[in-house]
């Protein structure tokens, strides 16, 4: 395992980076190994090429954004071409995408690169190395495709390079850097769509909505178990049988203060005076319905009997 990084850098990964390297990596996989049934139906006129992909199979990409101060904000990424046989990027295609993500985004520099796979390898260092003439600190955004439902956190880890001395002569070697997810408002929405689309198996709603609910439960299952460790962490602190830690203090007090006063004699009021406005108007509805529903009822008696009076019948008194 990589060691921790000490720059004290903070990232900020957006959730369009992740999605550009699962979209990249499943429409290459699905071009050079499509489906059976694609191959049976002859939608691919070369699918006699096709062979089985290897299991390090891994795609290679670019991910740009803004540095200010000691904040890294990765907001986009984009392809790369790699030779196989060399492990060296195209540097006109980098060039040439890097020309135009300037032109439509002038603020956005290039920060790293991306890949796939479970772990760092001896072989990205030379890509690493390649790309520090552009940034001469870059960061390494690696995504594992494998699925592992044990697995509570995010399948993505963000390395930086630092020079350790092995042996007497300094070599970069990467190191684990913390991140954070930002998400701003358009891209909370697309998120939210993709997680509700139907099923390509043909789900029902009924199946989409245990979908939903089962990660929901699992959010609030995850958040439940981290607020009691750190629970009993400050409960252990307090009793003397840790040492104090004034960081962790100052955190968890900003975290507390950040929160709604659910308790305070405003918070009741207002949510009193709110709840009575939404049974009054539920109240009103309620009347409005009813008394529409009445006059239907009204309206069908009077027809009924102005043709029974017609008739030679008697006339009701409405």
């Amino acid at each position: 395992m990589a060691p921790s990084s000490s720059s004290g850098l903070t990232f900020k990964l957006h959730p369009l980076v992740m999605l550009n390297i699962s979209d990249h990596l499943t429409r290459v996989k699905t071009q050079l190994n499509p489906p059976a049934s694609s191959c049976a139906n002859g939608n691919n006129p070369s699918t006699g090429d096709a062979t089985l992909l290897p299991q390090d199979f891994r795609v290679y990409g670019c991910v740009i954004g803004a540095q200010k101060g000691r904040t890294v904000e990765i907001f986009n990424s984009f392809e790369l071409l790699l030779d196989p046989t060399t492990d060296t990027l195209d540097r006109s295609f980098l060039e040439k995408k890097q020309e135009l993500y300037q032109k439509v985004f002038p603020n956005f520099y290039i920060l790293g690169w991306y890949s796939t796979g479970s772990e760092a390898n001896e072989s990205d260092m030379s890509i690493h190395k390649a790309l520090m003439d552009i940034n001469e600190s870059p960061v390494y955004v690696l995504l594992n495709p494998a699925i592992n439902h044990a697995q509570k956190d995010l399948p993505v880890t963000i390395y930086e390079s630092e020079f350790h001395v092995i042996d007497g002569i300094p070599q970069p070697i990467f190191v684990n850097a913390s991140y954070t997810i930002e998400t701003v408002e358009a891209e909370r929405i697309s998120v939210d769509h993709v997680a509700h689309l139907k099923p390509s198996d043909g789900g029902s709603a009924a199946t989409q909505l245990a979908a939903h609910l089962t990660g929901i439960h699992s959010a609030i299952k995850m958040l439940n178990s981290r607020i009691r460790v750190l629970h009993q962490y400050l409960g252990s602190m307090q009793k003397g049988d840790i040492p104090c830690d004034n960081s962790l203090l100052r955190q968890v007090a900003s975290l507390l203060r950040s929160l709604p006063a659910a308790q305070s004699e405003k918070f009741k009021e207002d949510f009193l005076m709110e709840y009575n406005d939404k049974l009054l108007m539920s109240y009103l509805a309620m009347i409005t319905n009813c008394t529409s529903n009445m006059n239907e009822v009204v309206d069908k008696f009077n027809t009924a009997y102005e043709r029974n009076s017609r008739r030679g019948g008697r006339t009701p008194f409405i």
